[in-house]
């Protein structure tokens, strides 16, 4: 089952979670503790060995013959009902129920005050446990409160005598929606790694027939592309798996989520390195990296710790226990790295683009700019979308719209799985490589000029005439330069 660990308390404490509606109602809108009941289709906030415990010294002062000396209540609420937590019914601002405010009736002195609706038998509900004597422990009973209507609920541990100061409370609650033990925000995503899954499947099995049907003529920068859809698939497959035994358990699978949290991490990290690669021209206008090979994989490395990392808080702690300060420390990192390889890959484009352009590498200078397009579509639609995310949390403090929260991290998803695609597509595998790979032998300025490798790619007998034409043609060129000019780059693209 998924737990909620209290910790101390010496105010209000609250947890808040989206739950949908029960499909099935099984009893009165009441507590209840019959665990026995089938739980298919319920929605419900159950709590478990929940224990109180006061100070010793607030426990010395009570009557020891005394039944009641001390009130803690469990306050369920709908966000849409905070307004029914206090007095403000009452024109008071006091929240727990005073002497005065009691003479109507309207509320018993040292309960919090809640306004019941007796139309809306869904509105907030109490669990109450009291003290007995000089005890200075307290137990809840097993209570479970169905949930009837869907919403973003609080569980709130209130007390209003001022002498419980210092109470801690220990314990776990289970919450369920309908289909599971997945958190309402949670639930469309386990829909969406699904789907992901199945995008990714049928990207690798288009590019694996592709890679097959022209193995002879494969680029290195295949092979890292295939890495990457690889990695793409086993990442969304093990988050469907891990979301899906969330579901049913109510725990966490640790060892699945460390998996699914590495997949991601190793992912992200080989995705960015392949767009800087790809955009310094690597296997294209350059055989080799050469002297900024340890500055990527430093890079590298340095990114994909700070996003394990991260992953590992977010996903391996309890619900609530990942802070705001505690995660700017790992986002802000992360962030800065994006921005590094952001500005890194943009630079390097450039440097690319100039050079095909001075060389006149038409075909080449073509595939950039529209690889550079498509990044910079891309980073457009991110930045506008962190706008989004930006407003969004700050116009829904209160997560009323949990409903569509999912949609912020799938975006990110699926943002990558696109510009994968885009690469996927402008550099896939062919029967003429050669047109857009690094020529060793005629050198960068005659990659249009490449050695169509056709059939199986294999020259035999026409191996040495081929490389007796090349140098024949070199000598030619240094002669007359005009050859392999702007005209004959046009009729190349028009051959092709």
């Amino acid at each position: 089952m998924r737990c909620r660990n209290c910790s101390a308390m010496s105010d209000p404490f609250p947890n808040g979670e989206g739950l949908y509606a029960s499909n099935v109602r099984i009893d009165a809108d009441k507590p209840t503790s019959n665990e026995d009941k089938p739980i298919n289709g319920k929605s419900f906030i159950r709590f478990e060995s929940i224990n109180f415990r006061r100070t010793k010294m607030s426990a010395e002062k009570k009557n020891e013959m005394q039944q009641k000396t001390g009130l803690v209540e469990a306050i369920i609420v709908e966000v849409r009902d905070r307004d029914k937590i206090g007095g403000s019914y009452l024109n008071s601002d006091a929240i727990c129920c005073t002497p005065e405010l009691a003479k109507n009736g309207s509320c018993k002195v040292g309960e919090v005050i809640i306004h019941q609706d007796p139309y809306n038998l869904n509105g907030p509900k109490r669990v109450q446990t009291f003290f007995e004597g000089q005890n200075e422990e307290a137990s809840m009973g097993h209570e479970t409160i169905e949930i009837n209507s869907t919403g973003m609920y609080y569980l709130y541990f209130m007390y209003c005598d001022p002498e419980l100061k210092g109470l801690q409370i220990s314990g776990k609650t289970v919450w369920r929606n309908p289909e599971g033990y997945l958190p309402g925000k949670m639930a469309p995503l386990m829909t969406f790694s699904a789907f992901m899954s199945f995008a990714y499947l049928v990207l690798g099995l288009v590019w694996f027939v592709r890679f097959v049907q022209y193995w002879k003529d494969i680029m290195q920068l295949h092979y890292h592309i295939t890495a990457v859809i690889g990695l793409g698939m086993c990442e969304m497959a093990l988050w469907y798996f891990e979301y899906a035994n969330f579901n049913s358990t109510g725990t966490r699978p640790m060892g699945i989520t460390l998996w699914a949290v590495t997949f991601s991490a190793v992912k992200k990290t080989v995705s960015r390195l392949l767009l800087l690669v790809v955009s310094m021209g690597y296997g294209v206008v350059r055989p080799t990296l050469g002297g900024v090979t340890m500055k990527i994989i430093l890079l590298g490395v340095t990114y994909f710790i700070f996003s394990e990392a991260l992953g590992l808080v977010e996903h391996l702690g309890n619900i609530n226990d990942f802070t705001g300060k505690a995660r700017l420390l790992l986002v802000l990192p992360v962030s800065l790295l994006d921005a590094c390889f952001i500005i890194w890959i943009f630079s390097s484009l450039s440097q690319t683009l100039e050079k095909l352009q001075i060389k006149k590498s038409l075909a080449k200078f073509a595939l950039y700019q529209k690889f550079t397009n498509s990044l910079a579509v891309s980073v457009l639609l991110s930045v506008a979308w962190i706008g989004y995310e930006l407003y969004f949390n700050a116009a829904d403090p209160l997560s009323e719209l949990w409903r569509r929260a999912w949609i912020i991290p799938a975006f990110w998803t699926l943002l990558a799985y696109i510009i994968l695609v885009v690469i996927c597509i402008l550099w896939a595998p062919s029967h003429n490589p050669t047109r857009y790979a690094y020529s060793e032998e005629t050198g960068d300025d005659l990659e249009e000029e490449g050695i169509p490798l056709t059939g199986g790619g294999v020259m035999v007998a026409g191996d040495l005439a081929t490389k007796v034409d090349i140098k024949e043609r070199k000598v030619s060129s240094a002669i007359e330069p005009h050859v392999f000019g702007l005209g004959e780059d046009l009729e190349e693209d028009k051959r092709v």
